[in-house]
């Protein structure tokens, strides 16, 4: 009996027939095709050569690894029914296109600037040509003012090319620094990308990875050689770890999840530094009530943990924003902020806000420095941000100051200090020391501050009560001692033993220093630990209601954006971090 051999799928079709193209005109009589038909043809072949040019084999190979090509990626991307205009269709070694495709696609109407790696001729790899092609096209977005989309797939340098692909990288590197806020670009890492292939994406504006991917200055086989060390590549450049530091942007699961994710991001970016972001009317009203606040805030701090209670913030971002939409930036970073972009009455506006149901929503190096990279960008790009302020203050201990959180904590100063778009705060609850001082308010240039019935703006949070009312708690604590004796003493009388009569009595003391203090706590919220004296001084313009918090703020973007022109950046240029 003869054993059947395994079937391998495969994408050629044994009952195609090959039509020959024939060049004719509509409504042409017969003709003998000449010299100027063979050179449609040459010309025809050309055009199509770029997407022919794989071949069924290693289209099959790159399916198999669950990987789209350059072109299929374009077609998941454009607008359906829509060519992309390709430049530079065979530029490279023999006319082969040079393993890059660049392109002016429509995405939802609007045109985008492409660029993708062809993995399955030669890899995606990179040479001088390759180089020259990014920059062309690099330079071609700043000058149209058009977004710039790249889909990464690239084992990196073309090594026969020699020195020819490292410069290639270089000038991909400075054609892509120079557009650098003058367009918005966003980033698809798809495949393996190493060395040149992961800095490249990264000085984009934003990067979306898939799972199952990866990216980083080396692979885990060069880690081996000169390390010594087991790493898979996950581990090494997935997304698990570069979502956490805020190298990748976005973890999606697959290509297509990457491709919607961009269209998405888009609907939110304007063309160039030179436009406001996309207008988009709306159906719901700027003075719809926010009641789920109210229900969110009433729950919480009636609660048994009172004030001190955390919740999450985006709750709030949701019902604000138009419809309850908007688009978190870095999700898995830094969970103790939260950065978004939403729409409010059809604008396009930031947000900015400190998550109390993670840590607190104290501030930590991670915390500032994702603050800091959001507000540069919607700087730069004419984006309004509403800062949410709720913190206890920047996060204490070794382990932060020895990561350098006095330099993060400035680089979110710094950054809001240099915000030249409308920008409002709204205090939710806690607002303390440094942390209320660097978080845009009236001096670091707000153009509207208000704040919640519940808020608690002191220069410290409850430990502050140690410093106010520091002779009232030294008389408690230091009349403990002689409590304690004259307390022993009447449980002696009362015919209780010694040993018994000192532990009962040091109990009631205990309970009473506790009560007395938490009575100096009570004053202290009462009488420091809220909006008051901001709002006499003028550092608070109103108090807000919950549920008018969509109304108020909404009022306040379209009367400040009345007085905005969008423009690029100008003016002096300061140092950052």
């Amino acid at each position: 009996m003869t054993k059947k051999s395994a079937l391998t799928p495969t994408l050629e079709n044994p009952f195609a027939q090959q039509a020959e193209v024939e060049f004719t005109v509509p409504g042409q009589i017969d003709y003998e095709p000449g010299l100027y038909e063979t050179a449609l043809k040459a010309g025809y072949d050309l055009q199509q050569r770029p997407s022919k040019a794989a071949g069924v084999k290693n289209v099959q190979k790159q399916h198999e690894k669950k990987r789209m090509t350059v072109w299929e990626r374009i077609q998941v991307l454009a607008d359906a029914g829509t060519e992309p205009k390709v430049l530079y269709q065979n530029w490279g070694p023999n006319l082969d296109g040079a393993s890059l495709v660049t392109a002016i696609i429509k995405v939802d109407g609007r045109d985008v600037a492409i660029y993708g790696h062809d993995f399955t001729v030669r890899a995606g790899s990179m040479d001088a040509t390759n180089g020259t092609k990014l920059a062309n096209l690099f330079a071609l977005a700043g000058k149209l003012g058009i977004p710039l989309v790249g889909m990464n797939d690239s084992a990196g340098a073309y090594i026969p090319a020699g020195v020819g692909g490292l410069d290639g990288y270089a000038e991909a590197f400075t054609a892509l620094r120079k557009i650098s806020g003058v367009v918005p670009s966003i980033m698809c890492m798809f495949g393996y990308n190493a060395g040149g292939g992961s800095y490249l994406p990264r000085q984009g504006s934003f990067i979306i990875q898939p799972n199952d991917t990866f990216f980083g200055l080396t692979g885990p086989g060069v880690v081996k050689s000169v390390l010594g060390e087991d790493v898979t590549a996950d581990e090494l450049g997935g997304p698990n770890v570069h979502s956490k530091t805020g190298v990748t942007d976005f973890v999606v699961p697959d290509e297509v999840a990457a491709l919607r994710k961009v269209k998405e991001l888009l609907n939110y970016l304007p063309d160039s530094a030179s436009v406001a972001p996309p207008f988009q009317p709306t159906s719901d009203p700027i003075s719809r009530k926010t009641w789920d606040v109210d229900i969110l805030l009433k729950k919480a701090f009636n609660s048994p943990t009172g004030f001190n209670t955390p919740f999450d913030i985006s709750i709030i971002i949701q019902q604000l924003c138009d419809h309850g939409d908007y688009f978190e930036i870095q999700p898995d970073r830094a969970r103790n902020t939260i950065c978004a972009l939403g729409r409010m009455g059809g604008n396009v506006v930031g947000f900015v806000a400190n998550n109390s149901a993670v840590a607190s929503g104290q501030i930590d190096i991670d915390a500032a420095y994702k603050n800091a990279r959001f507000i540069r960008f919607c700087n730069v790009y004419n984006i309004p941000i509403i800062f949410m302020e709720d913190t206890t203050g920047f996060l204490p201990g070794r382990e932060q100051e020895a990561g350098g959180i006095v330099q993060a904590g400035r680089a979110m100063l710094d950054a809001i200090v240099d915000l030249r778009t409308p920008r409002f705060l709204l205090i939710v609850r806690n607002a303390f020391g440094g942390a209320y001082a660097s978080f845009n308010n009236y001096p670091t240039g707000a153009d509207f501050v208000c704040a919640l019935p519940t808020t608690r703006l002191a220069v410290m949070g409850p430990a502050g009560v140690e410093y106010v009312y520091k002779d009232e708690i030294r008389n408690i604590r230091g009349s403990v001692k002689a409590r304690i004796a004259e307390g022993t003493a009447q449980n002696i009388k009362a015919g209780m033993s010694e040993a018994d009569a000192a532990t009962a009595a040091k109990a009631a003391v205990a309970e009473w220093q506790k009560a007395e203090e938490a009575v100096l706590s009570q004053r202290y919220e009462r009488e420091l630990m809220n909006p008051n004296e901001a709002l006499s001084l003028g550092s608070i313009s109103q108090i807000v209601m919950p549920s008018d918090l969509r109304k108020v703020l909404g009022e306040q973007l379209e009367l400040h954006l009345k007085g905005y022109t969008p423009a690029p950046m100008g003016g002096v240029q300061r140092e950052f971090h």
